[in-house]
């Protein structure tokens, strides 16, 4: 059958609305851009066109997939992150807008060795790990924004790897530095330990009991590996609390996404390895715990 773009968008919107997608409206005109590869004013300047039936057909497929709970960020394979497009599959956590608040404040602290406007540290920072990196979002963003770094990425996963060395090279990012491995264990060579000026990571951090509880968009989609906390959360926060400064240069920052309601929990892991001094939390944009930062203790710090 034949549409109107309008009257197709328009069905597009009902059945995902019917399945309870939050952004129906917003999903089912962004899935249209992405079927014809046009952009907002594309959109409305063939508004009144009407479509043959292999697209209709092709878009109908796409609204299938969305109301299967499949992200639409995976159906288009691309999620905007700090003003950069990623490519993102299966294989990697979707970047949110929550972990652009932690890229911005490395960004300042690089720059200006401050935090939130205050005073952080008096190093410059040269030397960067994306720990966790996943799509590199992070790690790559930096690296954009303060080109003057070395950035190095690393992930457990050689497929998320993979996919961050795709959008290193699609951002014409050619001296990134990428390793496979668990947490630190790349960083561990026969000559010694390779330091960072700054590490920075969003691990997993939910409660696996909690996993069956997300929506299914998040539970049924993105990989377990990137969500899986541990039994309270918390397993990776230990290991890095524990592994971290063994990787850190003289006064190197560590900067952790958490939980909403982790704050405590993981200050405290911080403040018990007794490597750590300036340990604080910041909010992201709607309010909430968001960030630890924290600066490895010198010979001047008690």
């Amino acid at each position: 059958m034949s549409l109107p773009l309008k009257e197709l968008i328009r069905i597009g919107q009902n059945q995902l609305r019917q399945a309870g997608i939050a952004d129906a409206d917003r999903d089912a005109k962004d899935l249209y851009c992405y079927l014809d590869r046009l952009d907002a004013v594309g959109l409305m300047m063939h508004w009144q066109n009407v479509l043959q039936d292999n697209t209709c057909e092709a878009y109908f497929q796409l609204i299938e997939r969305r109301v299967s709970g499949e992200p639409i960020q995976y159906i288009t394979g691309q999620q905007e992150f700090m003003g950069f497009s990623f490519k993102v599959t299966p294989a990697v956590l979707i970047p949110r807008q929550d972990t652009e608040t932690m890229t911005e404040d490395a960004v300042e602290i690089i720059k200006k060795g401050s935090l939130r406007g205050e005073k952080y540290t008096e190093a410059g920072i040269k030397d960067v790990l994306d720990l966790c990196c996943g799509s590199g979002a992070i790690g790559l963003s930096i690296a954009k924004l303060c080109p003057g770094i070395k950035m190095t990425c690393s992930d457990i996963s050689g497929e998320a790897v993979k996919i961050a060395e795709e959008n290193a090279a699609s951002l014409n990012l050619k001296s990134v530095r990428f390793e496979v491995g668990d947490l630190f264990a790349p960083f561990c060579g026969k000559l010694g330990k390779k330091k960072f000026d700054l590490i920075i990571s969003n691990p997993p951090y939910i409660n696996t009991g909690v996993i069956a509880t997300l929506q299914k968009e998040v539970r049924d989609h993105e990989p377990l590996s990137a969500l899986d906390g541990g039994p309270d959360g918390l397993t990776f926060y230990r290991r890095i609390a524990d592994e971290a400064p063994l990787h850190m240069n003289k006064n190197g920052i560590l900067m952790m996404e958490i939980g909403y309601d982790q704050r405590q929990a993981v200050m405290q892991l911080l403040t018990e390895a007794e490597k750590f001094c300036d340990i604080i939390c910041l909010k992201d944009l709607a309010g909430k715990d968001r960030i630890i930062a924290a600066r490895l203790k010198g010979k001047k710090d008690k």
